[in-house]
């Protein structure tokens, strides 16, 4: 069965400074993360890339990354731009980034036909997450509800050493399924040991060792496109005049969770995530990808 993976790659990173962060050359020969994310992907089965960006930096990303990218897969490049709305509506003034990574989706849905496995760009997720979501893609076809899949994370292994982070706990049934996924905030280990954050409240929240968590790696089926614009329109209906609301990828998959017409099995992985969360995570992900052979 075919699958592709869409990477969600026009986002700015804020804590990170000047620059494209998704373009940022961490590999030993000039190698982005985007790279080893998406030679994992291959290996696991995935036979094309979708790629999502903004027009701006469409010939720089092409230069970096996307001629040699196209030697290797085939690949498509949708555009994320603030205007890809539903007919009737307009984008408010003052609004000046796009909505989210469900409005990411929405704006790939043309060039996705077959399921799919969405990332971030600026994230390396190892090789055992890729592997999990595809089986799992290609052999659970039961079309009678969305059958979604996650990778689940061990929150020791997605900590930067450089400051705290915020993180999607899982929270889960007797059978691996997940029930909900609960944001933490300001999350780190302590000199203690104790790894640590704060709820919706500010409250700490003592998070166990192995508590695994949400980095964005979704398995999803082509079905799950057909949600998209129907639940965007009643979002913006809700939060157009909010100028930084956004139509976020988990909170659909928690909404069609909720509403009993999917389920989302969580698998765990046991694989260190990398990312570049502050600019002084820079020599500490170059020294792990400088270990990995593509």
């Amino acid at each position: 069965m075919k699958t592709q993976l869409v990477i969600m790659a026009a986002g700015i990173g804020s804590r990170f400074g000047s620059g494209i962060k998704q373009l940022t050359k961490l590999g030993p020969n000039g190698e982005i993360i985007m790279d080893y994310s998406i030679k994992a992907a291959i290996d696991a089965g995935v036979s094309e890339v979708v790629i999502i960006i903004r027009k701006d930096i469409e010939n720089e990303f092409k230069e970096i990354i996307g001629n040699r990218l196209e030697k290797r897969v085939k690949c498509k490049y949708a555009f994320q731009e603030l205007e890809m709305l539903p007919s009737g509506f307009k984008v408010p003034d003052g609004r000046v980034k796009p909505y989210g990574t469900a409005h990411a989706i929405y704006c790939a849905k043309d060039y996705i036909d077959s399921p799919f496995i969405v990332i971030n760009a600026d994230d390396y997720y190892g090789t055992e997450g890729f592997k999990k979501v595809h089986e799992y893609l290609t052999t659970n076809v039961d079309k009678s509800k969305y059958n979604m899949c996650m990778a689940g994370y061990i929150i020791g292994n997605t900590l930067s050493e450089n400051g705290t982070v915020t993180r999607g706990l899982c929270k889960q049934d007797s059978n691996g399924y997940l029930t909900d996924v609960v944001e933490t905030y300001e999350v780190s280990k302590k000199s203690d040991g104790r790894i640590t954050g704060e709820d919706d409240n500010k409250k700490e929240v003592v998070i166990e060792d192995n508590d695994l968590v949400s980095m964005n790696l979704f398995g999803l089926p082509y079905e799950f496109l057909s949600e998209l614009e129907g639940r965007f329109i009643k979002f913006l209906e809700k939060n157009n005049e909010n100028i930084k609301s956004e139509f976020l990828l988990p909170s659909v998959v928690n909404d069609i969770i909720k509403e009993n017409k999917g389920s989302v099995k969580v698998l765990p992985v046991s694989d260190k995530w990398y990312g570049v969360t502050y600019a002084t995570d820079i020599e500490y992900v170059k020294n792990a990808l400088s270990k990995i052979k593509l």
